[in-house]
Formats: structure tokens, sequence, C-alpha cells
């Protein structure tokens, strides 16, 4: 398995669960934002985009604005990576039951893809990312692992397109990108399943225990 860095999106409104800072909000006793960060307990560096506080051994940095959405807040992390790091993991700090088996299992989907030192696959027939993909098919792409040179020329891309970053979404900045959809196989709830609403928050709770 190579080495990957991981960029962790903390800086949502928290609106439907009036306002809150909801990474913040105890699962298992543990606040979900540090629950997902110990699942990529082996990623280096390990950046947490959103209104902090530091913790330890965790790089901090914001989105430009601040609350300006999770493309901004993708590039805030990105800024913060080597251009060496081969793969980062993306993910929504409001993940709670997010294991290392999960990520090591969406790290696996691109090991097989040879890169060059700045991470882009040199054959022109790689996948530029892995995520996890629901029982609908539907793409859960801030539980996936990327290539960082992939996103940075889709920043630039969508950059040069809109003028700026702030308030565009997510889909639209991956949609150009070569995506290996993972079906999870494990038991319980899946990884990418978020705490949305205080229902959430108690099941999340449930499955913890």
């Amino acid at each position: 398995m190579r080495a990957y860095a991981a960029v962790v999106l903390a800086g949502g409104a928290g609106s439907r669960m009036g306002g809150r800072d909801k990474p913040a909000l105890p699962v298992g006793g543990v606040p979900m934002r540090e629950r997902v960060l110990a699942a990529v307990a082996d990623a280096s560096p390990r950046i947490l985009v959103g209104p902090g506080p530091a913790l330890a051994g965790v790089r901090l940095t914001r989105e430009v604005p601040p609350g300006g959405g999770p493309v901004a807040a993708v590039a805030a992390g990105l800024a913060l990576l080597d251009i060496e790091v081969p793969a980062v993991a993306l993910l929504a700090a409001d993940l709670p039951l997010l294991n290392r088996s999960a990520v090591r299992e969406l790290l696996r989907h691109l090991d097989d893809e040879p890169v060059d030192a700045a991470g882009r696959h040199g054959s022109g027939t790689g996948v530029d990312g892995a995520c996890f993909v629901d029982g609908s098919g539907r793409r859960q792409t801030l539980c996936g692992v990327w290539r960082p040179y992939a996103l940075r020329t889709a920043l630039d891309r969508l950059a040069g397109r809109r003028g700026e970053l702030a308030g565009a979404p997510l889909r639209e900045l991956l949609t150009n990108l070569a995506v290996r959809e993972v079906r999870w196989t494990g038991d319980g709830l899946e990884p990418w399943f978020d705490c949305d609403t205080e229902r959430d928050v108690r099941r999340a709770e449930e499955w913890a225990r």
C-alpha cells in the first residue's frame, strides 16, 4: 500500500442540526471529526479544513472564504500537500463509522495504477480516484481516495470556467474524472453513513456501541 495523505472537510454550516458544529458532536464519546481522523491515522499529512480547534498531529486550514463550500475546502486542503504525495483520502468530517479497513479498501483500488513522481498516471488509462457507491449506484465522493494531480487539474479547470471556486458543487469539480466505483461488502452500517440529523447521530451511537 502506498503512502497517502488525508483531507477532512469540516466547514459545513450544520443547518439541519440547528447550526451547531456538527463534526464536534460525539458518537460513542468521541467527536465525529476525531473518529474520521483516527480512521486515517496512517496518513501523512492529515489536514482538517474547518473552524477548528486544532488537533495534535493534524494540520488545520480554512476554505476561502469561510463557508465557501466543499470545492473551496478541497482547494485549501490540497494547497498544504507536497507535490509528490501520490494519493489523498477526501472525507467528510461527519462519517463516524468510517474505519481503517474501509480506507484501505479504497486505496487498494489505486495501488495497481502506476503514477509518476507528480502523481500522474503515465499510461493515460488509469483512474483518477476511487469512491464507494451505495445500493442505488450513487457515488459517495466524500468517502473516497483521489490523485492529487487530477484534483488540482480539475480545480484549475473549474476556476478558469467559473472565475471562483466558492459555491461550486463538488459534482462539477469531479465530473470529468475517471472514477472507480467500489461496493462495500462489510457488516453493519456503511462507512459513508453521515450524520445530518439528530436521528442519524442516535443511529450511529447504536452501531458504535
